[in-house]
């Protein structure tokens, strides 16, 4: 019975590394979007622009998943740089 609901619910998804690195992504992208749409000023960024960020993320795992990490590797690369270039956390200027 515990197999049974372990391939069914998704018990112990959090399994590679692939897993824990694009989650704590995603986090951060959550926290970043929380920070920003509760501060006094108007915010500057789009939730539209938080979109390719977690695509990214989740191509990443699927790929790092699939045996592909060097590939996978490369795709969390873009996506931490698409986060510093686009989003800019900690107000970094460039």
């Amino acid at each position: 019975m515990l197999e049974f609901e372990q391939q069914c619910l998704g018990a112990g998804v959090l399994q590679t590394i692939y897993d824990w690195v694009t989650v704590a992504i995603f986090g951060a992208l959550i926290v970043l979007f929380l920070h920003r749409s509760t501060a006094q000023e108007e915010p500057q960024d789009n939730i539209f622009q938080y979109l390719p960020a977690c695509l990214g993320c989740a191509a990443a795992n699927y790929v790092g998943n699939q045996g592909h990490g060097a590939v996978a590797f490369g795709i969390i690369v873009a996506v931490v740089g698409y986060i510093v270039y686009v989003l800019k956390p900690f107000n970094l200027k460039f």
